[in-house]
């Protein structure tokens, strides 16, 4: 099942050299693990609901073990201080839905797991 690594940085002003060396460096860390970019701080964007500030850095991995393995790489492991030392962020690595998923069905198995049956507010 696919994963992803979700960062949500901080944009400081002006760039650093080392953001710049992590920058170049850092998909060389990604691809023995199958990484690859699918947002990198997109320039443009649509705040719809709430606030926005940061910069959103998304990359999928063919499985929650290639993730894990990547980040924990002594290659990335190399260059995260470059990043981290000038762009203030939080990073996730997370499983995403097998194919074919139905959040009706999840929502199923949740009012029989909590004994719901009314209405209410969820996500």
């Amino acid at each position: 099942m696919t994963a992803y690594a979700l960062a949500n940085l901080s944009p400081q002003p002006g760039l650093h050299e080392e953001v710049l060396t992590y920058m170049e460096r850092v998909q060389s860390t990604l691809d023995p693990f199958g990484g690859r970019f699918l947002v990198h701080g997109a320039p443009e964007r649509e705040v719809r609901e709430g606030a926005w500030p940061q910069d959103l850095v998304l990359v999928s991995f063919p499985s929650m073990d290639h993730a894990r393995r990547w980040y924990d790489s002594a290659a990335y492991q190399e260059l995260i201080p470059l990043r981290a030392r000038h762009i203030p962020g939080d990073l996730l690595l997370i499983d995403g839905v097998a194919p074919g998923y139905d959040p009706a069905t999840t929502a199923a198995l949740l009012r029989t797991a909590t004994g719901a049956g009314g209405s209410g507010s969820a996500a």
